[in-house]
């Protein structure tokens, strides 16, 4: 069953925060999932600024411990689909940032929706060479709600391991914002999509 947009990018809040820092960038692509769930999860519930709603904090906690270990520039060449390479260098730059931004406002806003949470961790699968995994966890929610699945699409490069997709209940991240950028480039081009997309984040409406 896909949930809808606004709940599945909400719960992709969560899966954001399961990523290591740069200095275990050799960890193990599951045991990194585990060791950072557990502490951001400790921060969620601990830290009184960001169960206050502080967000200048929230997007601290964000941009430190979360951001470093996703590969902004595949998520959007993937968001984008072939219309990535009808950027130029400058466009695709500029789309990467502005790509960025959005996710932490938007993650940022939704982080405090996972006080008392939990995560249980699947056990991996496939060859333990590989260079493209997929680790797989699910929100055990309160009050007997079914659990929802998250799954971390993560490629091992020279940096490390980092997240290029999240699917939330079978939704991907990727995929959402495909049709959204497909259509603004649609009705203006590359440029279109960057003003837009800056719009979004300076929170103004887009002219």
């Amino acid at each position: 069953m896909a949930f809808p947009l606004d709940i599945a990018r909400g719960l992709a809040t969560l899966a954001f925060a399961v990523v290591a820092s740069a200095a275990a960038a050799q960890e193990a692509p599951d045991a990194m999932v585990k060791r950072v769930a557990q502490e951001v999860l400790q921060i969620i519930n601990t830290d009184p600024k960001v169960a206050a709603g502080d967000q200048q904090r929230i997007r601290e906690v964000v941009e430190t411990k979360l951001l470093p270990n996703f590969d902004f520039e595949r998520i959007t060449a993937l968001a984008m689909g072939r219309n990535w390479r009808q950027a130029t260098p400058e466009q695709q730059k500029q789309l990467v940032e502005q790509f960025r931004q959005l996710l932490v406002r938007t993650y940022s806003g939704a982080l405090t929706q996972y006080r008392n949470q939990t995560m249980d961790y699947k056990p991996m699968r496939g060859d333990a060479a590989a260079t493209e995994v997929t680790v797989r966890t699910e929100v055990v929610r309160q009050g007997g709600q079914a659990p929802v699945p998250i799954d971390y699409s993560m490629a091992k490069g020279p940096a490390g391991w980092k997240v290029y997709d999240v699917i939330v209940g079978g939704v991907s991240l990727v995929t959402n914002y495909r049709d959204e950028f497909n259509e603004q480039i649609k009705n203006g081009g590359v440029d279109n999509l960057i003003k837009t997309l800056t719009a979004k984040n300076q929170g103004t409406p887009a002219k």
